[in-house]
């Protein structure tokens, strides 16, 4: 264990170890794109806009499981990083058990009050008469009865990837996922169930996930990090306020994109189904870049925390360039790809002619500004793994919420429902500068410690 982490984290050529850490990150990453876009593409297969509107009604539902996913699984991962750093064994062990518990009871909360105001839930995140019936049906499983497996799975992604273990992060990441794909068609058309037959492959194959990655950690080395167990669970010398200020701008930017989805799928239905089911083709291909530069960061994250506790700059400065340079490359190539192909990507996931127009025109808006979510999302990050609070905070704030939904009424009310689609690369430009401004300081700050190691 020892000589696998100094090999990784101190030793091997930086370019080789960041390519390590985030190849299989961005692949699972990409995985749950694909998953998200199998949902969407099967239940488009029915050629019902109004199942498409309700998965998509849904989806701020399914953000905040990622919510509470990300501030103990982004926070845990840092400080166990940095605990690497400093040689803390015993500190790192119980961060994780504090970690996996604390979110476990988290999630079981917020299923048992989704279970009991679900009506009043759906309907105030723009559920009509026309999709409260299936939104309800794809709710209580992929919710009710899938908010611990969906934590859990996100969860145990980022703890067991803090120790150097990418790939095996990833694969437990992706064994879910296509698994899930592969029973899509099988719930939706074998079986006949259309969008539950969705919402309950996709809790089948979330308990699949975690029961793999609960396989791998009980299997690891006693010298591991990774543990389960109650014995290890602490709070104090301040495991839980520097997991949860380091994870919250990560859950606080989950639950502003829950407050953005719903704003966005709110005002988006005051015009029709076919323009909400149009706007969640569109977003869900948008995804591809968030997945990207989440993957560059969250696959980096361990490295740069590393390297950080442990004062070494000029490798952690390279690791930051290095990612930089892959991350705004990948980006480039994708809003290319979205923008000239956004006609037939479209019309993959349905055939009714309105919906894809309007599909086509939202994501030829909205992918504009890929490179700067990438660049945003990857300071935010670096922020993050050196156990900043303050800067990732503002950026989560601005990043979702506290831009694009004033920009999405003011568009609203000036060019209509494209206006809609526009407060998101806006929204984008403007996070950015915000981003660079906040970074530039930071890494002055890292110039001059290297300079003094020296």
């Amino acid at each position: 264990m020892k000589s696998f982490r100094e090999d990784l984290f101190q030793k091997m050529d930086v370019r080789r170890a960041v390519l390590t850490l985030v190849w299989p990150t961005i692949i699972s990453q990409l995985i749950g794109v694909v998953y998200n876009m199998s949902d969407s593409f099967w239940i488009g297969q029915l050629n019902s806009p109004a199942q498409m509107a309700a998965a998509t009604l849904c989806l701020p539902t399914f953000l905040f499981t990622m919510g509470i996913s990300n501030i103990f699984g982004i926070g845990g991962a840092s400080l166990m990083a940095r605990c690497l750093g400093t040689k803390n064994y015993k500190k790192a062990r119980a961060t994780c058990s504090f970690c996996v518990w604390t979110a476990i009871v988290c999630a079981l909360i917020y299923s048992f009050l989704f279970y009991v105001f679900d009506r009043q839930i759906l309907h105030f995140i723009g559920a009509t008469e026309e999709t409260y019936l299936y939104s309800e049906k794809y709710a209580f499983w992929v919710v009710v009865l899938g908010a611990i497996p969906a934590t859990l799975n996100g969860l145990f992604g980022h703890l067991v990837r803090s120790e150097g273990y990418a790939k095996q992060a990833s694969f437990g990441m992706v064994l879910g996922l296509v698994l899930n794909i592969i029973l899509d068609p099988v719930f939706i058309f074998v079986l006949n169930l259309e969008i539950v037959g969705a919402a309950i492959a996709t809790i089948l194959s979330m308990m699949v996930g975690c029961g793999y990655f609960i396989w791998f950690i009980k299997t690891r080395p006693a010298k591991s990090i990774l543990t389960l167990k109650l014995k290890y669970y602490q709070a104090r010398k301040r495991i839980a306020s520097e997991v949860l200020l380091v994870g919250f701008p990560s859950t606080l930017m989950s639950f502003m994109a829950v407050a953005s989805n719903v704003v966005l799928n709110v005002l988006t239905a005051g015009y029709s189904t076919f323009a909400i089911a149009g706007m969640g083709i569109a977003k869900r291909l948008d995804m591809v870049i968030f997945a990207i530069s989440n993957g560059m960061g969250q696959g980096v994250l361990p490295l740069i925390g590393y390297t950080y506790a442990a004062k070494d700059f000029k490798r952690l400065r390279s690791a930051i360039k290095i990612t930089f340079i892959y991350s705004m490359i990948l980006a480039v190539l994708i809003t290319l790809y979205l923008y000239f192909g956004a006609n037939w990507t479209t019309q993959l996931f349905i055939e009714e002619p309105t919906t894809v127009a309007y599909g086509r025109d939202f994501l030829k808006i909205i992918c504009l500004t890929c490179p700067c979510v990438s660049l945003t999302l990857i300071i935010m990050t670096i922020f993050q793994a050196a156990g900043k609070k303050i800067q990732p905070t503002i950026l989560s704030i601005i990043r979702k919420g506290g831009l694009d939904i004033p920009l999405m009424f003011i568009l609203n009310a000036w060019i209509g429902v494209m206006g809609l689609a526009w407060a998101i690369p806006v929204e984008d430009v403007l996070a950015m500068v915000v981003a660079i401004g906040l970074f530039i300081p930071f890494w002055r700050e890292l110039k001059k410690k290297e300079k003094g190691a020296k």
